[in-house]
């Protein structure tokens, strides 16, 4: 008996600390390792009014889209920035412009129950967010519940069945891998410091629909105070792979771009090996010639890419290996 009080005692202090101790991570928003967000639930970041399964933006946050598709098991993706009141991005050159501290990039990816009517509603299945503190990213990525009200931090990848009927009326069905923290890191990796992938100027300098009016999308940025004033005429533009106006090679180099560069160029994760995708990268650089065979292997085997996909991308394999056979 004489010891209770003492002991109570400690427990209650222990407690204090350790409730101290995750408030102040709380409010920090990111992890103690400062890779990692720490906040549990999507809805804390009041990204979306109303029901959250519609995917309505609220004001502060704003749609882009970007000129290719990185392939993700056919999945779609919305994609929303969110820039710190009196803030604005500034395109500096083609690559990544420069954001502002407290910038929050959210991609969602979802199915469309029917994708012949989207009206059918959708399933959504993850959403990855950025958020950009003391001049870094920090990453962090939410799985949706199966009532569709809201997603929650998970730092371990798992596998979700998704089922789906695509655009010609074919049942579709796919093991869909919600990835960890360190798979994240593994794509979003330059010069072993996270890094945002796709909002490169030159995939963002394309005409796009707004309100029912074509604009290109920096002006639409700049209107909206997001983007400071640029002439988009400066910046280059990457094509869209699926557009099949456009010359064979560019298609190619567009696809391998969104799809590789962000590991095979000399600032990523496989900057060791001798591939350079990168859509500027001068074509003796790539040095897709030399390798065009084991290119197409590591393609048509679903060796590559290494992470991010379940399913072989059929119309991507094509693309390249139609391309290849030019070289």
């Amino acid at each position: 008996m004489t010891h209770k009080f003492p002991v109570l005692l400690t427990i209650a202090l222990f407690t204090s600390i350790l409730f101290l101790q995750q408030s102040c991570q709380k409010e920090s928003r990111i992890s103690p390792d400062n890779t990692s967000l720490d906040i549990e639930k999507l809805s804390d970041y009041q990204i979306y009014e109303g029901d959250p399964a519609n995917l309505v933006p609220t004001k502060d946050f704003q749609l882009y889209e970007i000129s290719s598709q990185l392939f993700s098991d056919y999945a779609h993706k919305q994609r929303l920035i969110k820039v710190p009141e009196n803030a604005t991005i500034k395109a500096l050159h083609n690559g990544l412009p420069e954001f502002p501290e407290g910038t929050i990039l959210a991609k969602t990816f979802f199915y469309y129950n029917d994708e012949r009517d989207p009206s059918f509603g959708k399933k959504l299945i993850e959403t990855r967010i950025l958020v950009r503190r003391e001049g870094k990213w920090v990453a962090g990525t939410y799985y949706w519940n199966d009532d569709q009200t809201d997603a929650y931090l998970t730092n371990v990848g798992f596998d979700r069945l998704v089922n789906w009927i695509d655009g010609k009326g074919n049942a579709q069905v796919v093991s869909y891998h919600i990835p960890s923290n360190l798979e994240c890191r593994a794509c979003h990796s330059t010069n072993r410091q996270i890094q945002a992938i796709g909002p490169k100027v030159r995939n963002l300098n394309f005409t796009v629909n707004r309100d029912g009016n074509a604009i290109n999308q920096l002006d639409f940025l700049i209107n909206k105070g997001i983007l400071q004033p640029v002439e988009f005429g400066s910046f280059a533009s990457t094509p869209d792979y699926n557009d099949q106006d456009i010359s064979l090679d560019h298609r190619a180099r567009a696809y391998l771009d969104i799809n590789c560069a962000h590991c095979h160029s000399h600032e990523g994760s496989a900057q060791h090996i001798r591939y350079r995708f990168e859509y500027e990268t001068a074509f003796p650089l790539t040095k897709l010639k030399e390798g065009k065979n084991a290119i197409k292997a590591m393609m048509e085997g679903g060796y590559m890419p290494k992470i991010g996909t379940t399913v072989k991308h059929s119309e991507g394999i094509d693309l390249i290996r139609q391309y290849l056979k030019t070289l």
